[in-house]
């Protein structure tokens, strides 16, 4: 396969699951007192959001390597 087809292929199915998850979410656990054996930790939660014209976006372009990689 041609390096540009793989490329497309990629971004077609990056696409299509950022469609289908609308945001990423992770917990981050930070100590906040470390006295000898005692710890107490914080656990603090992150999101990023994907908007859906990203989407949207990398499976056109996707799209467009792909057929202009088969007519080249």
């Amino acid at each position: 396969m041609k390096p540009m087809v793989i490329l497309g292929i990629v971004l077609i199915v990056g696409g299509i699951a950022g469609l289908f998850i609308s945001r990423i979410t992770w917990t981050e656990t930070e100590p906040l007192v470390k006295a000898g054996p005692i710890e107490i930790n914080h656990e603090k939660d992150h999101s990023v959001w994907i908007p859906t014209a990203a989407g949207v976006i990398s499976v056109l372009a996707g799209l467009g390597l792909v057929m202009v990689s088969r007519k080249a």
